[in-house]
């Protein structure tokens, strides 16, 4: 690339650095810094808080500046239209109104875009994350309060997150984000919780109003409870029904990454646990979560083939945080598995459905895997050189568990490679399992309560699996990204 080229792929980088350089003075002062921060402030710390509560605005202004090369093809020989840099936007507005202690009604407004990229300026084309103007993200009416009674509703477009997100989230990442239209019934009383709730996805659409899939009906049943003082102990119970495109969404903008009408046909059943440690273990922690499937599954409309579903997925992580030690580093080691098909060709398909994950930074900051036919071996240590930095390293060593099933990609539906360059199908050329290294590096800080500044960058060594499908040269990403949220 030339120097007048890198210079125009360098020019929305200045975006991000302006805000950062805007906020630079106050470095150790403010809050704790979080990994694990909330997608919102509190609304009672809101200072777009008025009439005591009962008005409530949030707002949030996300630019990530990305640059990628060879991380769709693994393909030096080729300039895809992924090996590239652009500049990508978020702006979210929110509205709740809170008249009485048990009502509550919200509204948020989301427009997202793309600038500077040479994929198509389309929802989800090529991986394109911008292009949807301002619609309707969340809508709903929540009707209850804990404290009082223990009954709560939830009716409209919202959020759904459990767990580690690993099966249901709002996919924070990326730029689209997750909801769906959906009612919601909570139980909750003192250490126990339980949801139940029945939705469809809200599919992301060019120039229209973003509407949820009648074709794809996803009900769920989620309990938690804190009854274990070691951790928290949660059960779940999900339902999926997922029928044919609608005639009137096929030539319309919708994709399977944001839960969609596209792709296989399926009417599944999930199952699952999942224990998660509490602070009463001190330095140590740890995660455990298991899932099994059932039902079926079609080859692609339910006029095709139908499959007998069986399928399995866990994980397990731990650590441990140095706390008396300067910058209280943490070790942490993970392992992830998700079935693959061992026979496409057998009448039966065992290739675990990732439902409506959010898949990033759990397979590798490069978002090539998802929880789907998969060893991942998963290393990490993080540290804070101050209250308000954090620094992380992390290491990934991935596998397909069956070289006869293909390698999906972070959003659990999109294949990396279904053919060889000769044409021949990859489920048939008996491929090495091992697909790569991972190394990424990630700084995250926090100079101010209401914004977020992240950096990172990833380096994936190509393994054998890529060297006997095709092209198999290594591939690169870094990012820089700034976050405003009140």
């Amino acid at each position: 690339m030339t120097a007048q080229g890198i210079l125009r792929r360098a020019k929305p980088l200045l975006v991000v650095s302006a805000i950062a350089s805007f906020t630079s003075a106050p470095v150790f002062a403010g809050p704790s810094f979080h990994v694990n921060r909330p997608a919102a402030k509190p609304a009672e710390s809101s200072p777009l808080t008025f009439l005591d509560g009962a008005l409530v605005f949030d707002f949030e202004e996300r630019a990530r500046f990305e640059i990628r090369n060879n991380s769709r093809d693994f393909n030096d020989a080729i300039n895809d239209d992924n090996d590239d840099s652009w500049l990508i936007n978020r702006f979210r507005f929110g509205l709740s109104i809170k008249p009485t202690s048990w009502l509550k009604i919200y509204g948020q407004g989301q427009d997202t875009r793309e600038w500077d990229s040479d994929r198509p300026n389309i929802p989800g084309v090529r991986g394109n994350e911008g292009g949807d103007d301002f619609d309707l993200r969340q809508g709903y009416v929540e009707i209850g309060e804990a404290k009082a009674f223990p009954l709560s509703l939830t009716l409209g477009r919202q959020r759904l997150n459990h767990g580690e997100n690993r099966l249901v989230a709002d996919s924070r990442w990326n730029n689209y984000g997750r909801t769906f239209d959906a009612v919601k019934l909570r139980f909750e009383v003192p250490k126990f919780w339980v949801e139940a709730f029945a939705s469809r996805p809200v599919q992301i659409k060019e120039h229209v109003f973003n509407d949820s899939d009648a074709a794809d009906n996803f009900f769920g049943l989620y309990a938690s409870s804190d009854a274990l003082s070691f951790q928290t102990t949660d059960v779940y119970f999900f339902s999926r029904d997922k029928g044919d495109n609608q005639p009137d969404l096929v030539s319309s903008t919708v994709f399977d990454s944001r839960g969609s009408s596209t792709g296989a046909a399926q009417r599944i059943n999930t199952i699952g646990t999942r224990w998660k440690s509490t602070k009463a273990l001190g330095a140590w922690d740890y995660n455990v979560e298991a899932a099994f499937q059932f039902g079926d599954v079609w080859l692609t409309d339910r006029s095709s083939p139908q499959l007998d579903h069986r399928a399995f997925a866990s994980h397990v992580s731990g650590g441990y945080t140095f706390t008396a030690a300067t910058w209280t580093p943490r070790l942490g080691l993970g392992y992830n598995y998700a079935s693959g098909d061992r026979d496409p060709n057998d009448g039966d398909n065992e290739s675990f459905q990732n439902l409506f994950p959010s898949n990033h930074a759990k397979f590798g900051d490069l978002d090539e895997f998802g929880w789907r036919n998969l060893h991942n071996l998963r290393f990490q240590l993080s540290a804070k050189p101050t209250k308000l930095v954090e620094v992380e390293l992390t290491y990934n060593a991935n596998w397909l568990a069956d070289s006869t099933d293909y390698w999906y990609r972070s959003n659990g539906v999109s294949a990396l490679r279904t053919r060889t360059p000769s044409g021949q199908d990859v489920r048939t050329v008996g491929a090495d399992r091992f697909t790569g290294h991972e190394l990424d590096f990630v700084v995250r800080w926090k100079p101010q309560p209401w914004l977020n500044l992240d950096a990172g960058y990833s380096h994936f060594f190509a393994g054998a699996y890529l060297r006997d499908t095709g092209p198999s040269e290594d591939a690169d990403f870094g990012y820089v990204q700034a976050q405003v949220l009140f």
